[in-house]
């Protein structure tokens, strides 16, 4: 019997072609192909070639041998650090071409689940060196940078374009106060109870209950954006941006499994580096983690953020700045916390006085700003010099004082 779906295409005579006597290579290729979806060759010369961006790729074999050789750590961590930009951009593109044809429910999740994988690889390979600081610091980086950086540089390049650039603020505030919120109270517990050099058990307990009701939270955020006040997070639609399909299911899925392994080892090779960088070039790892790593797993979406502002498409930016920290703060950070507790490494939501301040300050002022769903230059400007001042403060060496714990 011939083997064909009803899909397959007719002959003259009107008969299904028969695929038996093909090849099983490319029978696999037939079946593993979506009907009027790109062929793997066209999907993968698209993954690769598609843009000059990634002709960063190159430095994914020079962190490898780096590695390997044992050459200066400073190498390391550069060829390490801009190897995973790349990737984090085809990761993001990989999981854009599966959401094609997937719905957008289906969507919705698998972004949610992918968005962040760099940010989780990084704080799990860190997690495993036991490179506590590193992982809060990063975290934290990361809401700052999306919230402060990402959003004032799309507001102002937006605003020199157009006076006044508009959205739905509603579903930008929804979680966003909460988060700061809950990450705020273990520091505020901590701070007033008398603790040695180890996280108390009080801390501990405090930490990870917080991590697994934000994960709840996360889950019910989804939900919400996705199914009971989807309207709230649906972009208008001549605001939309449709995704063009220049990649197989298949083909996308088998890349993203790909890049997501190469990330993996360029994280492992990053953060093994990190303490002898930090050493050798006196730099403070609050700076590495708050200023620079962030920069690895958001480079790409920062450059499409500040890019839709300046067409006038906020909510499209919007999404990218809030979603993301919302994304770090209740499903990253609570994750890297569970994480943790899993292989015993007493990872807490225990931020430094500096930090938490800085942490509370900017969501409260993140909020004013975008809560009349209307901005301008001049917000981007304070948003980019708090960035600043932050970022300036992680560079001094931090007082022993207030270190993590």
């Amino acid at each position: 019997m011939s083997a064909y779906t009803e899909s397959s295409p007719l002959l003259e005579n009107g008969h299904h072609p028969d695929t038996t006597n093909l090849p099983f290579a490319s029978r696999a290729a037939s079946f593993m192909k979506g009907e009027g979806e790109p062929s793997w060759a066209e999907s993968f010369k698209f993954f690769i070639f598609g843009t000059w961006f990634n002709v960063l790729l190159l430095f994914i074999p020079l962190s490898f041998v780096s590695h390997f050789l044992n050459w200066d750590a400073g190498l390391r961590f550069l060829f390490s650090f801009i190897a995973i930009v790349p990737l984090a951009k085809l990761l993001g593109e990989a999981t854009e071409q599966m959401s094609v044809k997937l719905g957008d429910t289906m969507s919705g999740l698998l972004n949610a689940s992918f968005g962040n994988a760099v940010e989780i690889i990084v704080g799990i390979a860190a997690l495993l060196k036991g490179e506590l600081r590193i992982v809060q610091t990063s975290m934290l980086g990361s809401i700052l940078s999306n919230i402060l950086l990402v959003l004032g540089c799309s507001f102002f390049a937006g605003g020199l374009y157009h006076s006044e650039g508009v959205f739905n603020s509603t579903g930008a505030q929804t979680c966003f106060a909460d988060k700061s919120t809950a990450l705020v109270i273990p520091a505020a517990y901590a701070s007033t109870t008398a603790e040695g050099g180890c996280p108390s058990p009080g801390l501990l307990i405090i930490s990870r209950g917080t991590a697994i009701l934000l994960l709840v939270v996360y889950c019910a955020y989804i939900w919400v954006q996705l199914k009971s006040h989807a309207q709230y997070f649906t972009p208008d639609p001549e605001h939309r941006e449709e995704t063009v399909p220049r990649m197989g299911t298949a083909a996308a899925g088998v890349a993203l499994l790909s890049v997501t392994v190469i990330v993996a080892f360029c994280a492992e090779f990053l953060v093994a580096s990190i303490e002898e960088t930090a050493v050798r070039y006196h730099i403070p790892k609050a700076f590495i983690g708050v200023v620079l790593l962030p920069i690895v797993g958001n480079a790409a979406e920062h450059v499409t953020a500040v890019w839709m502002a300046m067409k006038n498409k906020y909510e499209l930016t919007i999404a990218i700045c809030v979603g993301s920290s919302i994304q770090i703060a209740c499903f990253v950070v609570p994750l890297l916390v569970i994480v943790g507790w899993m292989v015993g490494q007493p990872l807490t939501l225990k931020f430094a006085n500096f930090e938490t301040v800085v942490l509370f300050v900017s969501v409260l002022l993140v909020n004013l700003l975008i809560m009349d769903g209307k901005s301008n230059y001049m917000e981007g400007l304070m948003l980019l010099v708090l960035y600043s001042v932050v970022a300036l403060a992680c560079k001094l060496p931090m007082q022993p004082l207030i270190t993590f714990s």
